[in-house]
């Protein structure tokens, strides 16, 4: 019973570390004369652009992700099982294992699909801040 609820609170605990983005992780400057305020309403604006732009893909995607990792956790668990032999103690060796390995494997793919999220949120918030007028990495400030 105890290393069913531990086996159970590693996967919820992986499941738990898969999260879609909570802001952009790149940097923009207002242009030029614009006041800072001004600035602020519209990086709120973007966020909320970036926000709406992923939320069916990236929600579907992490969701994904979790699952992945709960099932490669139980998959390895099963496997870990089998391989640890005929012994009681063996036999809950070899899931305990088995569970660390199936849960680094779903670990990984939680963390690309994260990434993934990560990377499309930044795409839709520079474009946007792009639109605005603002001063975006590797592109010069429109003019206006």
């Amino acid at each position: 019973m105890k290393r069913f609820i531990l086996s159970a609170a590693l996967i919820s605990s992986l499941v738990a570390c898969v999260s879609a983005p909570t802001g952009p992780t790149i940097a923009v400057m207002p242009r030029e004369g614009k006041p800072f305020e001004v600035f602020q309403q519209e990086d709120q604006v973007c966020r909320s652009f970036a926000s709406d732009a992923i939320k069916d893909s990236s929600n579907a995607a992490l969701k994904d992700a979790a699952t992945s990792a709960a099932i490669a956790a139980a998959l390895g668990a099963a496997a870990g099982g089998v391989i640890g032999g005929g012994s009681h103690t063996g036999v809950g060796t070899g899931a305990g294992i088995g569970l660390l390995g199936g849960s680094a494997i779903g670990a990984m793919n939680a963390s690309g699909k994260e990434n993934q999220a990560q990377t499309q949120y930044n795409i839709a918030y520079q474009q946007c801040m792009y639109a605005k007028g603002n001063q975006v990495p590797s592109y010069a400030a429109p003019r206006r």
